[in-house]
């Protein structure tokens, strides 16, 4: 495994000279590759025009479909681009034909957008959503999922990384599950991609959404959508235009036989182009060398925070990734983070509505405060960190 240049990616991180970024599942500090290409985009879009600016750059917005297809190790026409990763979990799911007791299995670390969309089709088509337990870890329990499947089971659908607790669900034994018992499976990689490898084959899952704007350090209002070759067809988007259908005559219409299927004609095109770049970098880092640091990088906060009176750690997961959430005592998470914040240091807070039934079940009635820290993160950063939360 190549060890990560801490030196260089930090140099190429404009933003390292101005903050301590512990906020990379929100959005992260993009290199300058990124905003460069960015930037050099949406110029030539100033002076020489949206439409000829595409034409122009078609290569680079091409790229980006190579770009993600390499990342997943899955086919270009395996992939669409998608302004978000809700947007992107939203033209699979609401693709599905759901009947009347049909049943969706879910986990109880769940994405909030995803359990309101959930909710909505059962309630508009009869379907019912089964909340598969946790285990002792406070992951999807396995063998609590095989036991719930039978004939009435049409989708199994989680998130593979939590918004906020530290967890990794065991999305690949998920999938073996999905795969051994002929259920699709949809997998929301939101805050995995570019924390972790992901190798759809690997992981068995049929459609996979991601957002660009998080670990993969990409521009927001990007994101992408993988629908495994066979399935591509078998599902109508709930939304068509003309660039994913074409128009035969004044009564019929053919949809396109890719994922792109499931894109709008009008997009971020800056972004998309600038997207394909920040996929290449984290190739080029490699995605074994961040997830080994990351995780790292993340447990040796968990062990500082431990030491620190008033300080409580909420994470859950037999494994853990770079999101760390804690509570402290006597202060609300908003004073935490605006405390932090005029020391120079981004965090974030939760309320509770991204993961509401994990919430509910652990009996977390305040906010957490969540720190996630990637690659470019320094040791010494950490510490800073810790010294700070031992001064509130």
């Amino acid at each position: 495994m190549t060890e990560i240049d801490l030196a260089r990616v930090r140099a190429e991180t404009r933003g390292c000279e101005d903050v301590i970024h512990f906020n990379n599942a929100g959005a992260s500090l993009p290199p300058m590759q990124v905003a460069d290409h960015l930037y050099a985009y949406l110029r030539d879009e100033e002076v020489k025009g949206g439409y000829e600016t595409a034409d122009m750059r078609r290569d680079e917005l091409e790229h980006f479909y190579v770009a993600v297809a390499r990342l997943l190790n899955a086919a270009p026409e395996e992939i669409a681009f998608v302004e978000n990763a809700t947007r992107a979990w939203d033209m699979a799911f609401y693709a599905f034909p759901l009947q009347p007791g049909d049943r969706i299995l879910t986990t109880v670390a769940e994405y909030g957008s995803n359990l309101i969309a959930y909710l909505q089709q059962a309630r508009k088509t009869g379907a019912e959503l089964v909340v598969v337990p946790n285990d002792a870890h406070g992951q999807i329990d396995l063998d609590q999922l095989e036991a719930l499947i039978d004939e009435r089971v049409k989708l199994i659908s989680i998130s593979h990384i939590p918004t906020g607790g530290g967890l990794v669900n065991p999305a690949a034994e998920v999938g073996r599950i999905a795969r051994k018992h002929g259920i699709p499976y949809l997998l929301d990689a939101c805050q995995s991609a570019g924390q972790v490898p992901l190798d759809v084959e690997q992981l068995g899952c049929d459609m996979l959404s991601v957002t660009g704007r998080k670990y993969l350090r990409g521009p927001r209002g990007t994101g992408f959508l993988y629908v495994r070759k066979n399935w591509i067809e078998r599902l109508e988007p709930p939304l068509l235009d003309q660039h994913a259908a074409d128009l035969i005559d004044g009564e019929k219409f053919v949809i396109r036989p890719d994922a792109r299927r499931f894109e709008n004609w009008e997009r971020f095109f800056a972004g998309q182009a600038a997207l394909g770049t920040a996929v290449d970098y984290a190739m080029e880092i490699g995605l074994e060398a961040i997830q080994e640091r990351v995780f790292a990088l993340a447990a040796t906060l968990r062990a500082g925070m431990a030491e620190i009176p008033d300080i409580r750690v909420t994470d859950e997961g037999a494994v853990k990734c770079g999101i760390v959430t804690f509570q402290h005592d006597r202060l609300g998470c908003r004073d935490v983070k605006v405390a932090l914040g005029q020391q120079g240091i981004n965090v974030s807070t939760s309320s509770g509505p991204g993961m509401k039934l994990s919430y509910m079940a652990r009996g977390l009635e305040a906010g957490l405060v969540r720190a996630s820290v990637h690659y470019y993160n320094s040791e010494p950063e950490l510490e800073r960190f810790l010294s700070v939360l031992r001064t509130l």
